[in-house]
């Protein structure tokens, strides 16, 4: 296995307690502010969660994801299907990209972690070219969730 074609991680310290981080990645409204993404409702251990992206030039997108972790203050996590980015490619019914968000005290506030991982599920001729797209998307959603728990 490439570990570098399977794996995405991001970690960025933020200026804010982990109870603050942790409520702006895990309320659905906070998320959604940050993250661009207009939830139905509340993340909860074992389902689903089905929303809009609000991203200019996304907003044809439909957000599906399901909670697998909610360790408080810790980590959260959740796992989206392939075939919401790549949808003429047929997956197994389980396969799944799976979303970290692993919270750290350090002395000015809080270290997170984002580690998305799961991308050689993805076809080789489409799997650079997701995590590419990912990897920007994980910058720009850092300095969202930066700005988010600043105010």
């Amino acid at each position: 296995m490439n570990r570098s074609e399977d794996r995405i991680e991001k970690t960025v310290d933020l200026a804010a307690p982990v109870s603050r981080v942790w409520r702006a990645i895990t309320d659905h409204e906070e998320f959604g502010a940050w993250f661009r993404v207009r939830l139905d409702g509340p993340f909860e251990v074992g389902k689903t969660t089905m929303g809009q992206i609000t991203y200019p030039g996304h907003e044809d997108v439909t957000w599906e994801s399901v909670t697998e972790q909610l360790i408080p203050e810790e980590l959260f996590a959740f796992s989206w299907p392939p075939s919401a980015v790549d949808p003429d490619t047929e997956y197994p019914e389980d396969a799944k990209i799976r979303v970290e968000f692993h919270l750290e005290p350090t002395t000015n506030g809080t270290r997170l972690t984002i580690i998305e991982s799961g991308f050689l599920q993805f076809p080789e001729s489409k799997r650079l070219e997701v995590l590419r797209s990912n990897r920007e998307g994980w910058d720009i959603q850092a300095k969202n969730v930066a700005a988010h728990v600043a105010c």
